[in-house]
């Protein structure tokens, strides 16, 4: 009997390694209510573009949809932390759930009732990041309570696959929505799917945070403050460098702001080469997530981000120099592929190494790195390139985060041998 199932749970593994789906079945309802809540999301964030566009008929009102949502998620991912590490996390993730459900009825009545208000959709848009500021840090505190350590990378690649699902196929089915039933039909779609969000998380046990560690590190029972949170990364050099490489990769090689530019001065294309650019890394990235069996059997989670943000570094710079459009997308997708496992690891680490009663605190500065970085890096590269060429901004930009994160390493260097094995902040 040994010796038929020991080759069998010895075999190479290369598809998404589906344990945590089977191990735990609060897990999985999460998991199944976020793929199908993002997907919603998606749509209506396209279709509110689109009807911003419509009544405006300016690309900066569209473009104030961003800022709408950037600056909730900054200040409600620090505070959603600390609330997190404070109240029931079940608790909170269900009232935060239930707040954006109502803001997508809202969205559905002031359609059905033939409301065309541009600061309307603004201020949703705007309250709609403050319900996931607050639900994001809970939700992700979450799985390490829900799985054991030996799944969460598995895990981690399940929630990439949902959120790049969510990114790809809910802009897609928006714009088909809206163009053949109008906004309504979008808005009534995303209240709809956004009940197996709310279903997962009224299912979900009670979740408080242990403050037991907290009493071990010798602090004193008392409200959760972002200051603390703050304290507790500054203090832990393996945590710390979680978030560096992060902004190494999205502060100085992310392109994604000339990619209207490139498509036309590269590619001689159009609106569609520039759809095709922006696609490409987030295939990648899903494809990462779909062929990402292997990564449970890495346990230099350390050494394993340092390569993936050096490889999305290389990829940007290889891409820079490209001006064949399908060797271009080839590399695009290969970065979003290495930030698909950067991101695994990345939050591996701060599930396992992080204790429970930080765990939100810390996820919310994760919110805000993710949601400010990207922001930074394309006033970053969109600046370079009025001063310089687009050229010199990809192609420095990717180079640039292969130093920097190679400085780092330098730098740190116990963090190329963290060991999930012995998982140390």
């Amino acid at each position: 009997m040994t010796e038929t199932t020991e080759p069998t749970s010895r075999r190479p593994r290369i598809f998404a390694d589906l344990t945590p789906l089977r191990a735990s079945r609060d897990y999985r309802r999460l998991w199944f209510g976020n793929t199908v809540s993002w997907i919603g999301q998606g749509m209506t964030a396209l279709a509110v573009s689109l009807q911003v566009y419509d009544i405006t008929g300016s690309a900066f009102s569209v473009g104030l949809i961003g800022f709408c949502s950037l600056v909730p998620l900054v200040v409600f991912g620090l505070y959603g932390g600390a609330v997190a590490d404070t109240v029931d996390r079940r608790k909170l993730g269900l009232f935060s759930a239930a707040g954006s459900f109502s803001l997508a009825l809202v969205l559905m009545a002031a359609t059905f009732a033939g409301i065309e208000n541009v600061g309307l959709l603004y201020a949703i848009v705007a309250l709609q990041a403050v319900c996931f500021a607050l639900n994001a840090p809970a939700r992700s505190s979450m799985i390490a309570r829900l799985l054991p350590p030996e799944q969460l990378p598995a895990a981690n690649a399940l929630s990439s696959m949902t959120s790049t699902t969510g990114g790809l196929v809910g802009p897609m089915l928006g714009g088909l929505i809206v163009g053949w039933w109008g906004y309504r039909a979008a808005y009534t779609v995303d209240a709809v799917t956004f009940t197996a969000s709310l279903y997962a998380m009224w299912r979900l046990p009670s979740m408080l945070p242990d403050r037991k560690e907290a009493g071990e590190r010798g602090e004193k029972a008392k409200r959760a403050s972002v200051r603390d949170g703050l304290r507790f990364l500054a203090g832990r050099p393996n945590l710390r460098m979680t978030f560096l490489t992060d902004l190494c990769a999205m502060v100085l090689a992310h392109p994604r702001a000339l990619f209207p530019v490139v498509a036309i001065v590269w590619y001689g294309g159009d609106a569609r080469t520039t759809g095709m650019l922006v696609a490409a890394p987030a295939l990648g990235a899903l494809l990462g997530g779909v062929f990402s069996g292997w990564l449970g059997r890495i346990r230099l989670h350390g050494l394993a981000v340092l390569l993936a943000v050096g490889g999305w570094g290389a990829a940007i710079a290889v891409f820079g120099l490209t001006r064949h459009l399908w060797l271009g997308l080839f590399f695009l997708a290969l970065a979003g592929c290495a930030d698909t496992i950067s991101m695994v690891f990345r939050n591996t680490m701060l599930q396992a190494a992080v204790p429970d009663d930080m765990r939100g605190r810390l996820q919310g500065v994760f919110i805000v790195v993710v949601a400010g970085g990207p922001r930074l890096g394309d006033f970053l590269a969109g600046s370079v390139a009025d001063l310089t060429s687009p050229t010199v901004a990809v192609v420095g930009g990717g180079a640039a985060c292969v130093v920097a994160v190679s400085l780092l390493a330098l730098k740190w260097r116990g963090f190329a041998r963290y060991d999930a094995r012995d998982p140390q902040p």
